[in-house]
């Protein structure tokens, strides 16, 4: 005797208690942790690169979703499945988990019947937009850190090279003063430090060397708070809906975040250079 299906509130309900479960699995403390691991090798070198072509890869998802919306949707289409980004370590992990995830779903009668290809594309943007916030909680840590050492605002990396180079010019010069530190103080704070501009570039690529190394492992922090919030479950859940409902993948709002202190950044940048 054949069964009924399962209402549609039923399959939602279960499918969101695989989800939860999934979630809690993999970016709770220990399953971060354990995800994190991974990047203790050539994801140290794959970052710096990876972050300098984050702009690259927001800039082409927004090219191909104007491609779509004019039509062009088999350019837009090839353009939005270019990868960008150097594939991490962590990142590979995340999408096999999703993987299987999908698999589980599968077996359970509960995954949006789509095409392999489809499937594994949404799972890779999953992957980037994970990236993404681990770029913005970055990019809180620069702007607290130029509030508190400098009572100013550093969207990003660009805006903290100037005063941190200041400040490392200023604190070496102090010390080699010939008539010793106090009066070095007292005269420095006279007559301020000259900046070369190779010392401030100097300082920004070691700067954007440590940010890349905390990007890495910003996830350690932000893993756990997107779990507690809810934000993990509700971002899956939003990826199954849109396969269900057979829509296109665009960039999601947290790519636009981590794009959004790069812009700024560059826009206070250029404002300080035109004032001054």
């Amino acid at each position: 005797m054949d069964h009924a299906p399962a209402p549609l509130s039923t399959t939602r309900s279960r499918r969101e208690a695989e989800i939860a479960r999934f979630a809690a699995r993999r970016y709770g403390i220990r399953g971060t942790l354990a995800l994190h691991r991974h990047a203790l090798g050539a994801d140290l070198l794959r970052a710096p690169l990876n972050v300098a072509l984050a702009p690259v890869a927001l800039i082409a998802q927004l090219l191909a979703a104007g491609l779509r919306r004019a039509g062009a949707r088999r350019a837009g289409g090839w353009l939005a499945s270019r990868r960008i980004f150097l594939r991490s370590d962590i990142a590979t992990r995340i999408e096999g988990d999703l993987t299987r995830l999908m698999e589980r779903l599968d077996e359970a009668g509960l995954a949006p019947a789509v095409s392999p290809e489809r499937r594994a594309a949404a799972i890779r943007a999953h992957a980037e937009t994970r990236n993404a916030v681990a770029e913005i909680t970055t990019s809180l840590f620069v702007l607290m850190l130029g509030l508190v050492l400098f009572n100013r605002a550093t969207p990003g990396l660009i805006s903290l090279a100037g005063p941190m180079a200041q400040m490392r010019a200023h604190g070496a010069a102090v010390r080699d003063f010939a008539l010793g530190d106090t009066l070095g103080r007292a005269w420095y704070w006279a007559f301020p430090v000259e900046l070369s501009p190779l010392y401030v570039l100097g300082t920004g690529v070691v700067l954007a060397l440590i940010g890349s190394l905390v990007t890495t492992f910003a996830g350690l922090i932000a893993d756990p708070v997107q779990l507690w919030t809810g934000i993990h479950r509700r971002r899956l859940m939003r990826m199954l809906d849109r396969l269900d409902a057979m829509a296109e993948d665009g960039p999601e709002p947290e790519q636009f975040l981590a794009r959004g202190g790069d812009i700024a950044d560059v826009a206070s940048m250029l404002w300080r250079s035109l004032r001054g």
